[in-house]
């Protein structure tokens, strides 16, 4: 019983785990404003081609593995990973302040984590990595190999901005920019045309 609940805590959010476990109904909840953060690894492609499956494995799980421990000192959620890349965000309703500004402060350590640490990052791999603030839905969908996972265009858009951006550097919506310019040092800002 005690390995399944934490099999079941590994897979989804506390609040989410006893909700499912108490009750059939679908679950899906609209949050008026989190932060969503993607980072995905640069060129992950031409670099696991010239590698064997066992280290394309060890080489991620090295790096996410990392990812989670910085993830829960930071006290955010890991939503998961899509193949090259790490989904997590803050403000879900789990009792964290100040998420935005911790999903920053994540960004830079994970940034700061593959620059400096090559027992990890032996391929010295570089991240790109995108932020969005506002409004999700978040829900389970599915019956089997079930998720918890966010939509929108906060998700939409802070992906489409880990996508266009530059290795190395973080970026982040409007919304973000002005929630923590006071706290955080940015370049100049610069208008991407989005699909």
């Amino acid at each position: 019983q005690d390995r399944s609940e934490k099999l079941l805590l590994n897979i989804l959010p506390g609040a989410i785990a006893e909700r499912l476990k108490n009750s059939d109904q679908t679950i899906a909840d609209g949050f008026a404003d989190v932060t969503v953060m993607f980072a995905d690894i640069v060129n992950f492609t031409q670099v696991a081609a010239n590698m064997s499956p066992a280290q394309v494995f060890s080489m991620l799980n090295r790096i996410f593995s990392a990812f989670d421990e910085l993830a829960e000192e930071h006290q955010l959620e890991k939503i998961k990973t899509i193949g090259d890349a790490y989904m997590i965000a803050g403000g879900l309703g789990t009792g964290e302040e100040l998420y935005s500004a911790k999903i920053a402060d994540m960004a830079l350590a994970m940034r700061d984590l593959l620059s400096r640490d090559f027992a990890i990052n032996s391929s010295h791999l570089d991240i790109r990595i995108g932020i969005g603030t506002g409004p999700v839905i978040a829900g389970v969908v599915g019956k089997k190999k079930f998720i918890y996972d966010l939509w929108g265009d906060t998700v939409n858009i802070a992906s489409r901005i880990t996508s266009e951006g530059v290795p190395g550097m973080i970026q982040c919506d409007t919304t973000t920019y002005y929630r923590l310019r006071n706290s955080f040092d940015f370049h100049d800002p610069q208008v991407i045309y989005l699909k």
